[in-house]
């Protein structure tokens, strides 16, 4: 049973950061434009647009290796918030064409990341099972 979850983990741990790095290698080429934007219009400062690349590079980073495992989903997580509350806030109800939610690639990122801070980082890890933050 604990080969199986710790593979689980790693999995959780593989799939979430390898996805949400992609997202941020993406936004790598050019400055953060239209996050720094949607941040000034909501009354933020706009340089917290650079957060982004906090939440969808090096979090997924510290995921993928498994170190500081929890804090690296909680990033993740609050990322995921964060881009709903500027972006999608008004999709939060809203069904696709073929039923699905409208949100639900957000809601993937959002609860994996929730479900790696519940369960750490596992025996495959760079900090290891009982590491401190994993």
């Amino acid at each position: 049973m604990e080969l199986s979850a710790n593979l689980g983990k790693l999995l959780l741990r593989l799939t979430l950061g390898g996805l949400m790095l992609l997202h941020g290698l993406g936004k790598m080429h050019a400055v953060p434009a239209g996050i720094m934007d949607r941040l000034a219009n909501a009354g933020f400062p706009s340089a917290l647009g650079y957060l982004v690349y906090v939440g969808e590079v090096l979090a997924p980073l510290l995921l993928i290796v498994g170190l500081w495992t929890r804090a690296a989903a909680l990033l993740v997580a609050i990322n995921m918030v964060i881009a709903v509350l500027l972006a999608h806030a008004s999709q939060l109800g809203d069904l696709t064409r073929s039923g699905g939610w409208a949100l639900e690639l957000q809601g993937f990122y959002f609860f994996t990341a929730v479900a790696i801070m519940l369960l750490g980082a596992g025996k495959f890890s760079i900090g290891g099972a009982s590491g401190k933050l994993n």
